[in-house]
């Protein structure tokens, strides 16, 4: 049986190579890796409930095979904050079984519960098999991201 739960303090062994798998999707692996110092604060983050920062594991028969980020935020278009589901992740073993829409829905119950009536997320073009998943759940607003770092 599938469980989706909040991340726990003892569940870092178990997140770290799913949280690495992510990164390396994103082609943040080697050279270009996240520098230690940021796994380690993200992670301390999500523990604290102070943070606005939430974190969601999904587990099956004791092993970790998914994960799911969120943030909540103030938005200039909306009175109650919002939902930024930052990042999405399943064990590549372990697609096609449901996990990360049950992560997604995980994540809509708990903005719900928390009074917020948006989650938004972004994903590479190139991600064609999470589209297919998104599309499903959610609309795509026709919106490009533009980042610049100072």
């Amino acid at each position: 049986m599938l469980t989706i739960r909040p991340i726990e303090d003892r569940d870092f062994a178990a997140w770290k190579p799913l949280w690495d798998g992510y990164n390396a999707f994103y082609g943040r692996l080697g050279a270009t890796a996240l520098p230690d110092a940021v796994t380690q604060t993200t992670w301390q983050r999500f523990l604290d409930p102070a943070e606005a920062m939430h974190a969601l594991v999904a587990e099956r028969d004791g092993q970790l095979l998914g994960l799911c980020h969120n943030l909540y935020h103030r938005s200039t278009t909306l009175i109650d904050p919002t939902c930024y589901l930052q990042d999405l992740y399943t064990d590549p073993a372990s697609r096609g079984q449901g996990i990360g829409r049950a992560l997604i829905q995980a994540v809509y119950r708990q903005a719900q519960a928390a009074g917020i009536v948006r989650v938004y997320w972004h994903t590479h073009e190139s991600n064609a098999a999470g589209r297919l998943l998104y599309d499903k759940l959610a609309q795509h607003l026709g919106f490009l991201v533009y980042s610049h770092y100072t």
